[in-house]
């Protein structure tokens, strides 16, 4: 089994689990369940930098990157940096995260949140709009075409964004719904997790303009996205880059303020 095998194994039971614990009805019964929601994709389409910024604790490529920034200080920080939205790691065994940071963050700041997550149930997108999401990562490699067709439709009638996340020209040929927002490209090799930025240049040409392109991973400079920009890129999911120094938010601030002179 490769990495994103294992994690998949372990997410099927966790969901079990969940659904056991909280039925659907219970979460549709949540505060924060018709909140309305704050578009990324407008945010993206409007910025100079297009920075998504990401509170992440580790990852099984890097192992711990930093445990002790707090997700309220994170958020607030982000917001105070100008970024266009911010990306909540929710699993817990290989990320470190849980759905409560996605519920502080919400409570935090008032930028758009992205829940990442490894969906493979619709329970799961109902759980993201009950805790305060408004943009889901659906990944194209762990689903069927049917599957990204039904969860985006799901989520778009949940007031909720898709970041659709592909890896090669197999995964966007599934994935072209009406449903999808964004189509963000992973400059990481699921299976090795090797990290090259050509990955998203030589998809960038045959993703069709009615999506907004999201680069992500191994963004560490600000020119890898003048780069990228060239390529109609809109969007930079960072994590890794803000996370592992001792302010995230300040870190953040410093990289937009270099982009955008």
């Amino acid at each position: 089994m490769n990495i994103l095998e294992k994690i998949i194994a372990d997410k099927e039971i966790e969901v079990k689990l969940r659904k056991k614990l909280i039925p659907i009805e219970q979460l549709e019964e949540s505060v924060l369940f018709d909140r309305e929601t704050i578009s990324l994709s407008n945010k993206l389409k409007n910025s100079p930098s297009g920075i998504i910024a990401e509170h992440k604790r580790r990852s099984p490529s890097k192992s711990v990157i930093n445990q002790d920034l707090n997700v309220f200080d994170v958020a607030k920080g982000y917001e105070k940096a100008g970024v266009c939205g911010m990306s909540v790691l929710t699993d817990g065994k290989y990320f470190g995260g849980s759905l409560d940071d996605l519920l502080i963050a919400r409570a935090s700041c008032k930028l758009p949140l992205l829940r990442k997550e490894f969906i493979i149930d619709p329970y799961q997108i109902v759980e993201a709009r009950a805790q305060g999401a408004d943009v889901i990562l659906l990944i194209a490699a762990i689903l069927s075409k049917d599957e990204i067709k039904y969860y985006s439709e799901l989520a778009q009638s949940l007031n909720l964004e898709v970041l659709l996340e592909v890896h090669n020209e197999k995964d966007l040929k599934k994935s072209l719904f009406d449903s999808i927002t964004m189509i963000g490209v992973n400059n990481r090799n699921l299976k090795t997790f090797e990290v090259s930025l050509e990955t998203s240049k030589e998809l960038s040409s045959i993703i069709p303009d009615d999506f907004i392109k999201v680069s992500e991973s191994g963004i560490s400079n600000v020119e890898s996205i003048k780069e990228l920009q060239q390529y109609g890129f809109k969007g930079f999911l960072i994590g890794e880059n803000f996370m592992k120094t001792s302010n995230a938010g300040e870190s953040a601030k410093e990289f937009i303020e270099k982009l955008e002179k």
